[in-house]
């Protein structure tokens, strides 16, 4: 079964691959979709290549995972490709109202599409993308937040080491 492991991803964080990398071992694929979240669009640090690199590096060495990005609809991007799972991580209880009704949303849009939920590790119940780029911005550390193979990259693009 094919399913789609959805965000903005800007950049990909621990908690992140935390998920995906549990959703590869239930699943045979893993489509990391990379969607352009309208609320954010002119807070986006990283350019779609950017991310998609970012992410094709820190889930090296998981060969059914593939990265693809998409300029709309998550529920249209899942019936043009016949997919019907969707996988999310859910962090705090704060989490559940937005993504529940995005998985009712997306229901609505694609009748045959299932939201799947994974819940964070405690380690990443409050880490988020928002988070890592101002604590990157601002000179801090942040090492245990995100894959070890695109920190620098990080900290090279947000202007402080």
């Amino acid at each position: 079964m094919t399913v789609i492991c959805p965000g903005s991803f800007d950049p990909i964080t621990n908690g992140h691959l935390d998920v995906i990398k549990r959703a590869s071992e239930m699943f045979d694929r893993v489509i990391v979709l990379i969607l352009q979240n309208q609320q954010k669009i002119d807070k986006n640090a990283f350019s779609y290549q950017e991310r998609m690199d970012f992410i094709n590096r820190s889930t090296k060495d998981m060969d059914n995972v593939v990265v693809d990005c998409y300029d709309g609809l998550l529920a249209h991007y899942a019936k043009m490709n016949n997919i019907n799972t969707i996988v999310k991580g859910l962090r705090a209880v704060s989490d559940f109202e937005n993504e529940f009704q995005q998985a009712v949303t997306n229901k609505d849009l694609y009748p045959k599409l299932e939201t799947i939920f994974i819940a964070a590790d405690k380690q990443n119940l409050f880490l988020s993308s928002s988070m890592v780029k101002q604590i990157a911005s601002l000179g801090g550390d942040i090492s245990d937040f995100v894959p070890k193979c695109i920190k620098e990259d990080i900290l090279n693009k947000l202007g402080r080491k």
